[in-house]
């Protein structure tokens, strides 16, 4: 897809500074992945390795940030839930990463993947610490969602495309 413009408040060291963005390409790719949504999305909660896929996995679009190949820095997924809407789930960036412009890079990936599919609605369910990055970036808080884990409220965010 494509180079991954950063935001420049922090100091990036020069090695790091070509970024790329785009979908894995090798199952080698895939499983670092997985590997990234799970130790940042699941892991912490003590959940098993596994719970960071679902049913849906073959029939989504994953994309990533790559710092080189095989290695992510950031990784979310968007699949199709009817004729026009999408739905963005398991985004998550390094946290040595937040606050360079990945997540928004990684965001408006997933975006363009659904508009390219032909949706005109995304939505998400966002924890508490990213409902600010999400309404920054067009999405409109449309109430609680499920509660993951019994313990990490969500909130379900939508955008027109």
């Amino acid at each position: 897809m494509g180079r991954v413009r950063l935001n420049r408040r922090r100091r990036i060291p020069r090695r790091l500074r070509s970024l790329r963005i785009g979908p894995p390409r090798t199952a080698a790719a895939r499983r670092a992945c997985f590997e990234l949504r799970w130790r940042l999305l699941r892991a912490p909660w003590g959940r098993p390795r596994g719970s960071e896929r679902d049913a849906v996995e073959g029939a989504a679009v994953q994309i990533a940030v790559w710092v080189a190949p095989g290695k992510p820095v950031a990784v979310g997924r968007v699949h199709r839930l009817g004729t026009e809407e999408a739905r963005i789930r398991y985004m998550c960036v390094e946290p040595q990463w937040r606050g360079f412009g990945v997540g928004a890079a990684l965001l408006a990936a997933l975006e363009r993947c659904a508009r390219a599919d032909g949706a005109r609605h995304i939505v998400l369910d966002a924890r508490a610490g990213a409902l600010r990055f999400y309404a920054r970036h067009g999405y409109r808080d449309a109430g609680p969602a499920r509660t993951l884990f019994g313990t990490i409220r969500h909130r379900r965010m939508v955008k027109t495309l």
